[in-house]
């Protein structure tokens, strides 16, 4: 918002306008790139602001760039197999899928 407007009267101007904002809560926000690399936002702010029937998205937070290369550890692969009785391949898969992380590919293995 703009410093020294009032933000009901910013609503109601942006209504009249045919613009509406809407808060989205949010834990994990990734942007997938087409050469492989990712952008990955945490504990974001994302706002969805509709106008002229278009919609549009604003992320903030704090962000952390992924190589897209993930480099999966014969020891992790072991803790999944331990924790879930899968195979040695399906633990290296759904790791690889879960970018490396091991929380995700136990739960994604249990379920």
């Amino acid at each position: 918002m703009m410093p020294g407007l009032n933000p009901k009267k910013m609503q109601a101007v942006m209504k009249q306008m045919g613009m509406s904002q809407e808060e989205i809560d949010a834990f994990k926000v990734t942007i997938e790139r087409n050469d492989g690399t990712s952008i990955i936002f945490h504990n974001p702010s994302v706002t969805k602001i509709t106008m002229q029937g278009q919609d549009n998205y604003q992320i903030s937070g704090e962000t952390e760039e992924s190589s897209g290369a993930v480099t999966i550890s014969e020891e992790d692969i072991n803790t999944v197999v331990e924790k879930t009785g899968c195979t040695e391949e399906q633990a290296e898969k759904v790791l690889e899928n879960v970018n490396g992380d091991l929380a995700e590919a136990i739960l994604e293995l249990s379920e």
